[in-house]
C-alpha cells in the first residue's frame, strides 16, 4: 500500500512538470492560452475518464493481495457409523489453500506495471488536449485577424471610393472606377461574413474542448508576430515520449505477468482441520470411549497435467514481439510527424518574412499612388491591383503564423 501511494506521488509529480513545461512553451502567446489549458484539463470529461481507469488500475494492487476462500462444511452421519469408541454423529470441516510462497507479491508487481501503463494513456490524453485547445485557439485568432484585416481594407476601399467620387465629378475618372471599387467592397464584405460564421463554428468547437457553454465569450490575443529565434529542439526526447514509453511499460507488464504465470504453475499448499464427535458406548467401556477425533490435514495440489502455464508462457512471449513491432512502428510514424512540423514551421517563418517584405513594398506603391492623385493622374485600376496584393500579403502573413505555432504545438507535443 505504501508503494502505491509512493508511487501514485510520483505520476502525479511527473504529470505536473510536463504539463509546465508545456505552458511555459506557449507562454509568449499570453495568459488566455494558459488559463483555457488550465480550465480544459480540469473540466474535460475525457481526462477524467483516464483519470478513473489509472485509479481503478492502481487499487488492482491492493485488490491483489488475496487468498482463496477458507472453506467451512458440515454434515450429518443420519447412519451413525460405529468405531471402537463409539458411534460418530457428524463431520466439521475446515480448509484453507494458500499460494505458492511469492505468488501475491507477484500478483501486485503485475497490477502495479498496469497502473504504470495506464497513467501513460492520462499523460498522452493530457498532451492531445493541450495540442487540441492550442491549435483551436490559433485559428479562432487568425480568423479574428483576418476579420480586422478585412474591415480596415473595406474602409481603405471606402476612403478611395470617395476619392473616385471627387475624380469622377471633375471629370479625372468615369464612373467604372467607382462601381468597382464598390463591387470588390462587397466581395470583402462576403469574406468578412464567412470568415464570421466560421468563426463561430470554431468557437463552439473550442468551448467545447473546455466543456462549457459553446456561447461563453473567448478571448484571443492580438499579437500576430512569431519569435525571433526557433527554440532548441531536443529530438531526444522524442525516444522518451508517452506513446513510446507506453509500450515500454506494457512490455513490463507482460514480464510481469510471466512471472506471476510461473508462480502460478507451482503447487498450492492446504491447510484443514477435520472434528468428528463421537457418542460413548453403552454396552462397553473401552478406552477413550466418547472421545471426539480432531485431524489436522495437509493439502498440496500439483498441476500435472495441465499445458495451460506453457501455452500462456507462449502467449506472453508472442505479446512481447507484438509490441516491439508497435512501438518500432510508432516511432517511424512520431518521427515523421516530427520532421514534417519543423520543416513547415522553418516554411512558415520564411513565408512570414516574405510577407512582410511584400507589404512594406505594396505599402511604398501605395504611397505614390496617393502622390499621383494629388497631381490628378491616379489610375483606380492600379490602386485595386495594390490594395488586392496587400490584402493578400496580409492574409498570407496570418496564415504563416497560425501555422508557426499550430507547428510548434505538434513539436511541443513530440519533444517536451
Amino acid at each position: 500500500m505504501k508503494q502505491t501511494k509512493k508511487y501514485r506521488y510520483q505520476m502525479k509529480f511527473r504529470s505536473v512538470s510536463i504539463l509546465c513545461s508545456l505552458f511555459f512553451v506557449l507562454f509568449a502567446q499570453g495568459q488566455d492560452l494558459q488559463t483555457y489549458i488550465n480550465e480544459a484539463i480540469s473540466n474535460s470529461p475525457e481526462i477524467q475518464k483516464f483519470q478513473f481507469q489509472y485509479e481503478i488500475a492502481a487499487e488492482k494492487v491492493n485488490e491483489a493481495n488475496w487468498l482463496p476462500n477458507t472453506e467451512v462444511s458440515a454434515g450429518y452421519f443420519v447412519s451413525e457409523p460405529e468405531t471402537r469408541t463409539g458411534p460418530q454423529r457428524a463431520r466439521l470441516s475446515l480448509r484453507q489453500m494458500i499460494p505458492w510462497f511469492g505468488t501475491i507479491t507477484a500478483r501486485e508487481n503485475y497490477s502495479t506495471s498496469m497502473a504504470e501503463a495506464q497513467f501513460e494513456e492520462l499523460v498522452i490524453a493530457k498532451r492531445k488536449l493541450i495540442v487540441s485547445v492550442s491549435q483551436s485557439y490559433y485559428n479562432l485568432m487568425a480568423n479574428k485577424a483576418k476579420q480586422d484585416v478585412l474591415e480596415q481594407n473595406i474602409q481603405l476601399l471606402q476612403t478611395y471610393e470617395r476619392l473616385a467620387l471627387t475624380s469622377v465629378e471633375v471629370g479625372k475618372a468615369s464612373a467604372v472606377s467607382v462601381l468597382r471599387l464598390q463591387i470588390r467592397q462587397n466581395e470583402l464584405q462576403q469574406s468578412k461574413d464567412i470568415l464570421e460564421q466560421q468563426f463561430l463554428g470554431e468557437h463552439a468547437t473550442f468551448n467545447n474542448l473546455m466543456n462549457r457553454e459553446s456561447d461563453l465569450k473567448v478571448e484571443v490575443v492580438s499579437d500576430l508576430s512569431i519569435p525571433f529565434e526557433n527554440e532548441m529542439i531536443s529530438e531526444e526526447n522524442l525516444n522518451v515520449h508517452p506513446e513510446l514509453t507506453k509500450y515500454d511499460k506494457l512490455y513490463e507488464s507482460i514480464s510481469q505477468s510471466e512471472l506471476l504465470n510461473q508462480k502460478e504453475s507451482n503447487p498450492m499448499l492446504g491447510f484443514g482441520l477435520d472434528y468428528i464427535p463421537v457418542s460413548e458406548r453403552t454396552d462397553m467401556n473401552p478406552i477413550d470411549n466418547g472421545k471426539d477425533v480432531l485431524m489436522p490435514m495437509v493439502t498440496l495440489t500439483i498441476p500435472i497435467f495441465n499445458k495451460r502455464y506453457k501455452s500462456v508462457t507462449k502467449q506472453n512471449q508472442l505479446k512481447q514481439q507484438e509490441l516491439y513491432s508497435q512501438k518500432e512502428e510508432r516511432l517511424n510514424t512520431l518521427s515523421t510527424m516530427l520532421s514534417k512540423a519543423i520543416f513547415e514551421r522553418k516554411a512558415a517563418r520564411i513565408s512570414y518574412d516574405t510577407q512582410l517584405k511584400n507589404l512594406k513594398q505594396a505599402e511604398d506603391a501605395e504611397e505614390i499612388l496617393i502622390k499621383n492623385y494629388e497631381t490628378g493622374t491616379i489610375d483606380f485600376n492600379d490602386v485595386l491591383d495594390i490594395q488586392e496584393l496587400q490584402l493578400k500579403f496580409q492574409i498570407n502573413r496570418i496564415e504563416s503564423v497560425k501555422m508557426y505555432y499550430i507547428q510548434s504545438t505538434i513539436i511541443n507535443y513530440l519533444t517536451l
